[in-house]
């Protein structure tokens, strides 16, 4: 934790936002944050997670994140996801996990990187016949 802690007093530029492009782009999202974030860490990705404590009659802070690249909330790492909705107060941990456990992905859903089966058309198109093919009817065949 020592990662979120020490990143919690340090002060965020314009140019770990996204530079001059996020500011013309998102002006809002930049602006509220220098001014009322507080760095809370980052993950693997490179982004950037701020909270604001509560205050006045708030009767809770506000977290959000800040991506590197385009916005995907399924480039949000469990451990971050679980903080920025409020099941724990900091983020869980990166030691400790299952060896079994895969390190997170985001959804490739879309991209080149998707999953394609054997027989899909961006993998040639050819796949072994099955039992249950379809055969169509043609008129006059019997």
């Amino acid at each position: 934790m020592s990662t979120s802690q020490s990143a919690s007093v340090a002060k965020v530029s314009i140019s770990q936002l996204g530079g001059l492009r996020r500011l013309i782009f998102s002006p809002g999202l930049v602006l509220y944050t220098l001014r009322h974030g507080r760095l809370a860490g980052r993950d693997e990705q490179g982004n950037l997670y701020f909270e604001r404590p509560a205050h006045g009659i708030a009767r809770k802070g506000r977290r959000w994140v800040v991506y590197a690249g385009p916005a995907d909330p399924s480039a949000v790492a469990p451990r971050w996801h679980a903080w920025l909705h409020r099941l724990t107060d900091q983020p869980l941990p990166e030691t400790g996990g299952k060896p079994w456990v895969k390190p997170h992905q985001p959804n490739l859903t879309g991209t080149a990187e998707s999953y394609r089966p054997a027989g899909h058309d961006y993998k040639g198109g050819q796949r072994a016949a099955a039992s249950a093919d379809y055969e169509s009817w043609t008129p006059g065949q019997g």
